[in-house]
């Protein structure tokens, strides 16, 4: 289950940088742009590269909440160990459910 919830993550946040990367310096170009009024030392692949990780990253922390936000209250109530194997003073109930 913790697989296939990185990849509901990590597949459309990289859709989503690409797509970033291309509106963005579809816009501008990465030999005008300036980081605190000086000329970046990057070569264009360098600032391409770098912006597109950057915007993978944003995306992956966006579809993460978004993930974060949909479980279950059953998945995050339930007790993770069996019911015979519980100590005494657990006091989590297993409903039956799901």
């Amino acid at each position: 289950m913790l697989a296939q919830r990185l990849m509901w993550i990590v597949w459309p946040a990289f859709l989503v940088a690409g797509l970033l990367e291309a509106v963005v310096f579809g816009m501008f170009d990465p030999e005008d742009m300036h980081w605190f009024g000086h000329q970046m030392a990057l070569s264009r692949q360098g600032i391409y590269t770098l912006s597109f990780f950057v915007f993978w990253a944003l995306a992956i922390v966006s579809s993460s909440l978004t993930t974060l936000l949909s479980i279950s209250p059953f998945e995050v109530n339930r007790c993770p160990v069996p019911v015979d194997q519980r100590p005494a003073n657990c006091t989590q109930k297993d409903d039956g459910c799901c």
